[in-house]
């Protein structure tokens, strides 16, 4: 929520070291889960962009400024961050978003279902976040098309480290930035990464356009808008549309329609039982506008169907 945002001061002593950061202290004036609004950004328990060492959560970004990296301490009331490279002072100005101050729950009816108002009730500060980056949040999504998460979490790491920018600052373990040009990466590199083809041939493909698709996303001003930007790309459908506008928008209403496993959990904790695509969007519809707080309520609610049969087990099609 807007009207919460205390927006950050930043400070620079002039005859500080270059590598020394700019830093900055947010307050919201509610309480905001920030710890879990950033963590839903991260691809994966190895991401090099985005880490957790001590307490501190490190992000490393390509911002328009260029790459910065960003540690974040998060304590009861307040956020408190520093932020090195040519992108700190974005970094910092984003922050607030990050943390999910943009997101506004007001005339979100959690006591249409017992579970949902329980779970809201325990978790009254949960927000979605936003990272403002379009291009980047676009890229992740196509990388978890169609595969298991082990796989889309391994060929992003494995992009990254090898074609990304070193992150600057005092990260805890080498850490990257996205790559500044998608265009660049080799085949081979894709294919090593364990990427298939059709997801790398659409990154390279919506990167000739990325200027374009960033300029319509940020100026549309709605989910559908943006979904017709997202989607008009080959390659993309309305499941990356949606993971896209929730990473990079923080949207509240946008539902990843096309999940493998979204429908049956939201079916599980709202009836007990598996629906489909059709059915989970029937159930989700007296939340228009919340929708995806509703989803991210029930991730948090423990409400999980037993487990059928074996996990899918991923395939690898790279030659040994």
């Amino acid at each position: 929520m807007t009207s919460g945002v205390r927006m950050p001061t930043q400070t620079r002593d002039p005859r500080a070291a270059p590598d020394r950061p700019l830093e900055t202290e947010y307050r919201p004036r509610v309480a905001i889960d920030a710890r879990r609004a950033i963590a839903y950004q991260q691809r994966g328990a190895h991401d090099p962009s985005h880490t957790v060492h001590e307490g501190i959560i490190w992000r490393v970004s390509r911002t328009p400024e260029g790459v910065a990296t960003l540690a974040i301490r998060v304590k009861r009331d307040r956020v408190r961050g520093a932020a090195w490279g040519p992108g700190a002072e974005w970094a910092l100005q984003q922050l607030p978003r990050l943390c999910g101050a943009a997101d506004d729950p007001d005339g979100f009816e959690a006591d249409r279902h017992p579970l949902i108002a329980d779970v809201h009730r325990r978790h009254p500060a949960l927000r979605i976040g936003r990272t403002d980056l379009v291009f980047d949040a676009l890229a992740s999504a196509i990388f978890e098309q169609k595969v298991t998460g082990l796989q889309a979490f391994g060929a992003w790491r494995m992009i990254l480290t090898w074609c990304g920018e070193r992150a600057p600052g005092p990260t805890p373990r080498p850490m990257f930035a996205p790559p500044a040009d998608w265009r660049l990466i080799p085949s081979w590199t894709w294919h090593r990464a364990g990427l298939e083809p059709p997801q790398a041939k659409t990154v390279v493909s919506a990167a000739a356009r990325r200027a374009s698709i960033e300029r319509a996303a940020a100026s549309a001003t709605d989910g559908d808008a943006r979904d017709r930007v997202f989607t008009s790309l080959p390659g993309v459908g309305v499941w990356t549309s949606a993971e896209a506008r929730i990473r990079a928008f923080g949207d509240a209403d946008a539902v990843s329609v096309g999940d493998y496993h979204l429908c049956h959990q939201v079916g599980y904790a709202l009836t007990g039982r598996r629906v489909d695509d059709d059915g989970m969007c029937a159930l989700l519809e007296p939340w228009r506008g919340h929708r995806q707080r509703v989803i991210r309520l029930i991730g948090l609610s423990g409400a999980v169907e037993p487990r059928r049969g074996p996990r899918l087990a991923p395939e690898d099609h790279r030659g040994r």
